[in-house]
C-alpha cells in the first residue's frame, strides 16, 4: 500500500469521523459494491432456501445466509480498498476477485472469529497486508488497540439496525390489510403460530432478514474499513511521511531550477572569469553566489523557525491543567485498625446472619403468598365468566337510540318522524338496514363499526338492488348525524317504503 497514492484526505480523525469516512467511500462506490453483492447473494438465497424446503426445514436457510455473512463481505471490502487508491472496480472484475481475494482467512472468520466483535475492523488486516500468519497476529494486536470497543459498539448499532430493517419489513405487510380486518387478521395468527409457522412464512422471514443484511452490511464492512485507515495512519504516521514527501518534491523542483539558473550563468560567463575560478580551490560562499547585500542572516532563521513551527514537523500547543495550591498530605498510616476480637466479633456474628435469616423469611413470605399476587402479577387473575354474545341488532347500531329494534320499524318511524323527531326517525332506518346487511351478507360487524365500514361490507350483499339501498340509506343518515340536512316527507316515506320491502320489515 502506497499512501502517496490514496485519494483521501489523510490526517488522525476520532473513531468515529472515521467511521464517517467509510461510508462516505460506500456512497462515491454503491454502484460498484451493490451490483455484485445482490448477483452473488441471490443465487446463494435461492439455493439455500430451496434446499431448507426440500428438508422441510425453512428455518435452516435464514442461519446458513446469516453464517455466511463474512464471505459476502468480502465485495464492499474489495471495492473500497480498490476505491480509496481512485480506482473503481467493475461488477465483473470484482465477482472474478472473490474466488481468490481474501480465502486464505475465510476459515477462521467462519469458525472461530465468526462472533468476533470487531470483524469489521480486523479483516483488512488478513485480506489486505499479505503478511504471515505470526505478522497477522502482531498487525491484529496493534490495529485493534484502543479501536477495539468502538468497532465492537459498530457492530452492535449494525446488528440493532438489521432487527429494525426486518422487522419493519414484516410490519409493512400489515399495512396492506384492510383496517376492519386487522383485529381478526392477528386473532387467526396466534392459532397458525401455534401450531407451526407455514414454510412460506418462514421463506417470508428469511427474504426479510436477507434484505436487512444486504442495507446494512456494506456499510458496516465501510465504517470498519474507515477505522483501519485511521488506526494506519496513527500507527505509522502516513500524514507525516506524505507531508515530508510533498515537502522533498517541492525541494527537489527549487533545486533543478536554480540548478538550471546556475548552468545558464556559466555559459554566460566570459572565458577570463572562467579561467579565475578554475583556479580557485575553495567553493563558493553566498556572499560570492547572491552577493553581500542578498545574504540576510535574520530572515533565513525566521523562515526556518517557521518552518520547524509548522503542525508536520512540530508545533506548539498549550495545555491547561488544574492543580491544587497546597498539595494534600498524605495520611497517616493506621497501624493499629479495630480490634474485631471478643465481643465486637460476636456482634458481627449476630448481624450477619441475623440479616441471612431475615432474608430467608422474607423469601419463605414471597413463597407462601404466591398464589394472591402472581395471577395478578401476570395479569391472569380470576375471569369474570364471559357474557353471552349481544344480539347482532345491537352489536352493530351506531344510531341516537339506544335501545333495542323494535318489531315493527316502519311504523315507529314514521311515528317519531311525525313528533318531529326526525333524526331519531333515519337512526332507527340506519340502525335496521345494517342490521338486515349483517343478516343478509351473513357477516360480522365490529362494534362501533363506522358508515364508511359498513358501505364497505354492503359489497357483500348478493343483490345490486340491495347495495344500492343501503348506499342510500347510510347517506340520508349522514346528511342528518352530521349537516344538520333532512330528506322530505315525501323523499323519507319512499326510502322507508323501499327498504321495508328489501329488508323484509313488517309494517
Amino acid at each position: 500500500m502506497r499512501p502517496e497514492d490514496l485519494d483521501v484526505a489523510l490526517r488522525p480523525r476520532s473513531s468515529w469521523e472515521a467511521m464517517e469516512l467509510g461510508t462516505a467511500l460506500l456512497r462515491r462506490h454503491a454502484g460498484a459494491v451493490w451490483r455484485p453483492w445482490l448477483l452473488a447473494t441471490v443465487p446463494v438465497l435461492v439455493a439455500v432456501n430451496a434446499a431448507a424446503w426440500w428438508l422441510d426445514r425453512p428455518w435452516l436457510a435464514l442461519v446458513l445466509v446469516w453464517w455466511l455473512k463474512p464471505l459476502f463481505e468480502r465485495i464492499p471490502l474489495y471495492v473500497l480498498s480498490r476505491g480509496v487508491f481512485g480506482h473503481s472496480p467493475g461488477t465483473a472484475e470484482t465477482l472474478r476477485a472473490q474466488r481468490s481475494f481474501g480465502m486464505a482467512a475465510m476459515p477462521a472468520y467462519l469458525l472461530w472469529r465468526r462472533f468476533s466483535p470487531a470483524r469489521a475492523l480486523l479483516m483488512p488486516v488478513d485480506m489486505l497486508e499479505g503478511t504471515t500468519a505470526a505478522q497477522r497476529r502482531a498487525r491484529r494486536r496493534v490495529v485493534g488497540g484502543p479501536a477495539y470497543g468502538q468497532a465492537a459498539l459498530l457492530a452492535c448499532t449494525c446488528w440493532l439496525f438489521e432487527l429494525a430493517l426486518a422487522l419493519g419489513a414484516i410490519a409493512s405487510v400489515f399495512m396492506a390489510i384492510p383496517a376492519e380486518l386487522l383485529p381478526a387478521s392477528f386473532r387467526s395468527l396466534g392459532p397458525v403460530l401455534s401450531a407451526g409457522m407455514p414454510g412460506w412464512m418462514q421463506v417470508g422471514l428469511n427474504l426479510a432478514a436477507w434484505l436487512a443484511m444486504s442495507v446494512v452490511a456494506p456499510f458496516h464492512v465501510a465504517a470498519g474499513f474507515g477505522l483501519y485507515l485511521n488506526r494506519r495512519t496513527e500507527t505509522e504516521a502516513w500524514d507525516v511521511e506524505l507531508a515530508f514527501r510533498r515537502l522533498r518534491e517541492r525541494l527537489v523542483a527549487q533545486a533543478a531550477s536554480a540548478g538550471a539558473a546556475v548552468v545558464l550563468a556559466v555559459l554566460l560567463a566570459p572565458v577570463p572569469v572562467l579561467a579565475q575560478q578554475a583556479g580557485k580551490q575553495a567553493p563558493a560562499t553566498l556572499e560570492q553566489v547572491f552577493g553581500p547585500e542578498r545574504v540576510d542572516d535574520a530572515r533565513f532563521r525566521e523562515a526556518a523557525g517557521r518552518v520547524y513551527a509548522a503542525p508536520p514537523l512540530g508545533g506548539e500547543r498549550t495545555v491547561v491543567q488544574w492543580r491544587p495550591k497546597k498539595k494534600a498530605e498524605p495520611a497517616p498510616e493506621q497501624r493499629d485498625g479495630l480490634d474485631f476480637s471478643g465481643p465486637l466479633a460476636v456482634l458481627s456474628l449476630i448481624g450477619e446472619w441475623g440479616l441471612w435469616i431475615l432474608a430467608g423469611l422474607l423469601l419463605l413470605l414471597v413463597a407462601l403468598t404466591a398464589p394472591r399476587w402472581w395471577p395478578w402479577l401476570r395479569g391472569s387473575g380470576a375471569r369474570t365468566p364471559a357474557s353471552p354474545a349481544p344480539a347482532p341488532a345491537q352489536a352493530v347500531a351506531l344510531a341516537a337510540v339506544p335501545e333495542a329494534l323494535p318489531d315493527d320499524i316502519p311504523a315507529v318511524a314514521l311515528r317519531l318522524w311525525n313528533e318531529d323527531r326526525m333524526r331519531d326517525a333515519l337512526a332507527l332506518v340506519y340502525r335496521g338496514s345494517v342490521d338486515a346487511l349483517a343478516r343478509q351478507a351473513r357477516i360480522e360487524l365490529p362494534p362501533g363499526a363506522t358508515e364508511a365500514q359498513c358501505l364497505r361490507a354492503s359489497r357483500q350483499l348478493p343483490v345490486a338492488a340491495a347495495r344500492e339501498l343501503f348506499g342510500r340509506v347510510v347517506r340520508a343518515w349522514e346528511y342528518a348525524a352530521y349537516a344538520g340536512r333532512f330528506p322530505a316527507r315525501q323523499e323519507f316515506e319512499s326510502l322507508l317504503e323501499a327498504a321495508s320491502l328489501q329488508w323484509e320489515w313488517r309494517r
